[in-house]
């Protein structure tokens, strides 16, 4: 955990929108005077320096039927760029237009036509900003690598192959042009039901921060202005991933006990590995809009954890002050509040009247002149690192290695190592080369659910279009067997237009009559791509005709290898027993399809780990570090009652085709002192026939405390490759900062006890006897 977090500085329970002059100063002072931008910002005027601090989408600066609909093929509305640019001296744009992937031609056009109206159009020629998302690869951009989503990646527990993808990305995105991206996602993913799941690395916090290190690194290098290099922005700051409905945007209670342990420190981590942007939590906390609140934007992120960068909004969710939220009676009062709160950049993304209002609010001295310098200041360093005074504009013809083969390899290694294998009855994996197969089930044969949103679009519905010299499940199926081995029925067309396969109706019959006289049946259940809002959901478990398919299929008696294809966990309870094998392979990206061909046929030994806890039941939503009372197999006395804890499969649980014994676990030492560390190591041998690779996760328990401990807590772990009959002893150092927790008076502290240390099913025991 980092340092920032030892002392709690508010109370998050009376928040507001208020400005506390002493801390915004502060956080002001701390930020870094570069003479080169200090000479800039002391000759701009206030509208000048309000420019800065607006972000419009594209859209609303090409020629289209209006500002949302831009007409194909693109082209830019120079009398609209010269408003925005000129007139209102804009800092920043984002995003594609209409959603749609363009090639790397066509960035550089767009960009190069800004940067030139910004910087030689304008008093002072300061440049834009472009942003945009590239989530999983560059979204927006054709012939992209693309790699597993988030929660994929944090299924391949291996922070080297996960550094690697960012550092890709960013070379990619720098190939596009664009030198700004928003991610990583660093929300914890504690909520199935939340349609972000998949953008996350899961439920834990350790997982999440290690992994969220890795990628901000990637991303950022040593030097965001070095051309294969961009500036992160780590998002949502902060709670944004456990709304209490589980729906997207809808309003989230997290008392700060809670906010402290499990939602901060990702971002904290982050900062400390030199995370330059930072995007804000489009929801509520407690009732108050995040974007609204000085205790979290000044007090939290900027004081307290002394972040000196850029903090951008979300989309739209100053106005949404407004228009949603009902915390200011005018659009303009939105601006004073989120301004005053800490906001730095407004993701407008349309109309320029923020500018207006701003303008107005610093005229009537509703918002300083000091707190606009510091959102100019931090911009224009943002800028200035990016090396964007000196370079504006990168060129393609400068990125040699934009989607060659040396990239492709590792995205399809990340795809492998993130396949999951959660059932093996009897065995029945690897299936023979020479066996007759059918292939079923409505994500067999797209692309679209392998990949899932911000790939090519922002809800993924144009992945077959762009994604036609990949290969579907199917495809890779074929090509492990042969066509005359494998049966496919496709059974249902899916919906184009952004809507789910699963409301339309499957040919169940049909599919029985297909599994005639075949050996094995792979059948591809899950989702359709979606993103944020359209991804909401009534029901967590896998929808009806789906479940219905797969008990059709069962019935016929041959073996059914269920292949999940999924963002988040769909419940399977109910036809979970019936499957010979189950693999989850999460979103893995174009790669995915023969990733999991390789594992089903045997030529990868699958290595994939849950990133979360995969739930039974929709109403035993849990995660691994829960509370000892939220398992209780029986209550005192003698009434018997189902186990409060009951899961399909738990967090860091996945199969291999070879097993792996542990041994020999021993401590350096049966105590730790303030400052001190205890060595944990383990032997670890591959049993098995064939080489492998094994997640040794090694996780704590404190066995009293002055609040109620979690059960267990991940700590550390390492992904290990092993040939058969070969051991390998690993080490791991566990330091007093690992045993903290956040008490009751929402300070970070170490309490003196016993604690248990858990490596597989080894257990060994020490005491922290602090000073």
């Amino acid at each position: 955990m980092t340092k920032h977090l030892i002392f709690g500085l508010f109370t998050l329970l009376i928040f507001s929108g208020c400005a506390n002059n002493n801390s915004g100063d502060k956080a002001a002072q701390n930020v870094e005077r570069i003479p080169e931008v200090e000479a800039i910002l002391s000759r701009m005027t206030l509208e000048e320096k309000v420019g800065q601090m607006a972000q419009l989408t594209l859209d609303a600066l090409t020629v289209g039927e209006n500002e949302y609909h831009t007409k194909e093929p693109l082209r830019l509305d120079m009398d609209l760029v010269q408003r925005a640019l000129v007139d209102y001296n804009l800092g920043s744009v984002l995003n594609t237009a209409s959603t749609r992937a363009r090639s790397l031609e066509d960035w550089h056009t767009i960009v190069s036509t800004l940067q030139d109206v910004a910087i030689n159009e304008t008093r002072l020629g300061i440049p834009i900003i472009y942003g945009i998302d590239a989530i999983h690869g560059v979204t927006y951009t054709e012939g992209a690598t693309f790699f597993p989503q988030q929660i994929g990646q944090a299924a391949t527990w291996n922070p080297q192959l996960v550094r690697r993808a960012a550092e890709i990305t960013a070379y990619e995105t720098r190939a596009s042009s664009l030198p700004w991206n928003f991610s990583p996602v660093l929300d914890i993913g504690r909520d199935p039901r939340f349609p972000r799941m998949w953008e996350t690395f899961g439920e834990d916090i350790y997982l999440s921060s290690r992994l969220g290190v890795e990628m901000v690194k990637g991303y950022e290098g040593d030097d965001i202005g070095s051309k294969y290099h961009v500036a992160s922005c780590p998002k949502h700051f902060i709670g944004y991933s456990t709304p209490l409905s589980g729906k997207d945007r809808t309003p989230a209670y997290i008392p700060e006990i809670e906010l402290r342990e499990r939602h901060l420190p990702p971002f904290a981590d982050a900062i400390d590995a030199g995370a330059h942007t930072i995007m804000l939590n489009s929801g509520l906390i407690n009732g108050v809009p995040v974007h609204a609140s000085y205790q979290l934007v000044t007090e939290l992120l900027k004081v307290e954890l002394g972040f000196d960068g850029l903090v951008v909004t979300d989309w739209a969710d100053i106005d949404n002050l407004h228009s949603r939220d009902r915390v200011a009676e005018t659009p303009k009062e939105a601006v004073k509040l989120a301004i005053n709160a800490g906001v730095d950049m407004a993701m407008i993304p349309y109309s320029l009247d923020f500018c207006d209002y701003l303008i107005e609010l610093v005229q009537e001295g509703k918002v300083p002149e000091w707190r606009i310098d510091d959102a100019v200041r931090r911009i224009l360093n943002t800028k200035y690192k990016l090396n964007l005074f000196e370079t504006p504009v990168t060129h393609y013809e400068d990125y040699p290695l934009f989607g060659s083969e040396e990239h492709a390899k590792v995205a399809y290694r990340t795809a492998q190592e993130s396949i999951t294998l959660l059932k093996n009855e009897e065995d029945i994996l690897p299936i023979e080369s020479d066996s007759r197969i059918l292939v079923a089930g409505p994500n067999a044969n797209s692309m679209r659910p392998l990949n899932g949103g911000w790939t090519y679009s922002w809800q993924g519905e144009l992945v077959d279009e762009f994604a036609t010299d990949y290969s579907t499940i199917l495809d890779a199926v074929r090509e492990k067997v042969g066509d005359s081995n494998v049966r496919f029925f496709e059974g249902v067309r899916y919906n184009h237009d952004g809507g789910y396969w699963e409301d339309e109706a499957y040919d169940i019959s049909g599919a029985v009559r297909a599994a005639a006289n075949v050996d094995y049946i792979i059948l591809a259940l899950g989702e359709n791509s979606y993103c944020e809002k359209p991804g909401d959901l009534h029901e967590l478990t896998l929808s009806q005709n789906q479940l219905d398919l797969a008990k059709a299929l069962a019935e016929t008696g041959t073996p059914v290898i269920l292949v999940l294809n999924q963002g988040r966990p769909r419940i399977i309870r109910e036809i979970e027993p019936l499957m010979s094998g189950v693999i989850n392979s999460y979103l893995p990206g174009n790669y995915g399809g023969l990733a999991i061909a390789d594992v089903i046929f045997g030529d990868v030994n699958p290595s994939g780990k849950l990133p979360f806890t995969y739930p039974m039941y929709t109403n035993s939503l849990i995660t691994y570090d829960h509370k000892p009372s939220e398992h209780q197999e029986k209550m005192a006395g003698a009434y018997d009652y189902e186990s409060d804890f009951a899961v399909q499969y738990e967090f860091g649980f996945g199969l291999s085709y070879t097993t792996f014994e542990y041994s020999n676990l021993t401590l350096s030492s049966d105590e730790l002192i303030e400052g001190g560390a205890v060595e944990v190591s383990v032997t670890v041998t591959n049993s098995g026939d064939r080489k492998g690779k094994e997640v040794v996760q090694l996780y704590s328990s404190d066995l009293y405390a002055s609040i109620t401990p979690d059960v267990r807590r991940l700590r550390a772990f390492e992904k290990i490759s092993l040939q058969p009959e070969e051991s390998k002893k690993i080490t791991f150092t566990i330091t007093p900062e690992d045993l903290s927790f956040i008490n009751a008076e929402n300070k970070r502290v170490v309490e003196p006890g016993q604690f248990e240390v858990h490596i597989d099913e080894l257990t060994k025991k020490f005491t922290y006897i602090g000073h």
